[in-house]
């Protein structure tokens, strides 16, 4: 099944909706894929729901997507791809920390910057170093606590696209600090277009996760490519490492980390910044996975840096 948030014409606010063919079959009740999850794991009721009395069956081709979450209760974002962790850590002269393969480490970044798949981005205030990173992000669809790698695997509702945009001179100057990323990594994350229940990718299975090609291009120009199957740590492992000593809830995102090639940060450090230069307003950045769709996202001005003293 295939899930998304969009504007409902009828309504005039967001609702969740399956999409079958080239439709959306809304749900007026309840109000979110959360409260969906929430009633039924497995989004196999609401489905019939859809199917059987829709609010509305509306074109999916043009309508008002939004991030699947909206506003999730919590964004975990790991370093789960050995190639981006070798080539960034290459960048600063380093080899990976010997303890990378034996924690899944994470990050807790901003519920409240989560961007649909087609809206505008904005480069962070005072950044000049403003970089895209490719995703893909897991949906939690039953609370737990303490999980298995095997009983977090079954605790997964789907995946979508993940972007974790982010501004590197900022994320480098605070991480000196030995804290962060702070307002490096706050600003936006696009989610999307839809949320793909995790049965529909088991016939896609591969090693400890699925192949699942992923790329990027700016401005029509290829950039990245990967595959999800190249993962080291599977979302099982994640979910499981994050719900420990604590209880992961419905609806928290988990994103995998960037793709090996995935960022301009690699791109940059391995074959410099006139190929591959920072993002600037106007640019448009397109993230696509396959089965999961697409992310593409116009890149607009910062904001002005207010002082702080």
């Amino acid at each position: 099944m295939r899930w998304v948030t969009y504007r409902s014409p009828t309504l005039g606010a967001d609702r969740p909706g399956l999409v079958r063919d080239d439709t959306i079959h809304g749900l007026e009740e309840p109000a979110t894929l959360i409260d969906l999850l929430a009633d039924d794991a497995t989004l196999v009721g609401p489905a019939e729901r859809a199917v059987a009395s829709p609010l509305e069956v509306v074109p999916l081709v043009g309508a008002q997507l939004r991030a699947p979450v909206p506003v999730p209760p919590s964004v975990r974002d790991f370093m789960a791809f050995e190639s981006h962790v070798a080539n960034s850590r290459r960048r600063l002269g380093q080899e990976v920390d010997p303890d990378w393969y034996e924690l899944p480490v994470f990050y807790f970044t901003n519920p409240s910057a989560v961007c649909g798949p087609h809206d505008d981005v904005a480069i962070s205030p005072g950044s000049s170093q403003f970089d895209y990173e490719l995703e893909i992000a897991a949906v939690v669809g039953r609370p737990g606590s303490n999980l298995s790698p095997g009983q977090a695997d079954s605790h997964i509702a789907g995946y979508t696209v993940m972007c974790d945009w982010s501004a590197r001179d900022l994320q480098m100057r605070e991480m000196r600090q030995l804290l962060g990323p702070a307002k490096g990594k706050d600003s936006a994350t696009s989610l999307g277009p839809a949320l793909l229940t995790a049965d529909e990718l088991e016939p896609r299975r591969r090693g400890r996760a699925y192949d699942l090609e992923m790329t990027a291009s700016v401005n029509g120009v290829p950039y990245s490519r990967g595959n999800l199957a190249d993962l080291h740590w599977s979302f099982g492992q994640m979910l499981a490492y994050a719900s420990r000593g604590t209880r992961v809830q419905v609806g928290d995102v988990l994103g995998s980390g960037t793709v090996g090639s995935g960022c301009i940060l690699e791109l940059s450090g391995l074959h410099g910044t006139e190929q591959y230069p920072w993002l600037g307003p106007g640019d448009e950045v397109r993230l696509e996975v396959e089965q999961l769709g697409a992310i593409v996202a116009r890149i607009t001005e910062a904001a002005a840096v207010v002082p702080l003293g």
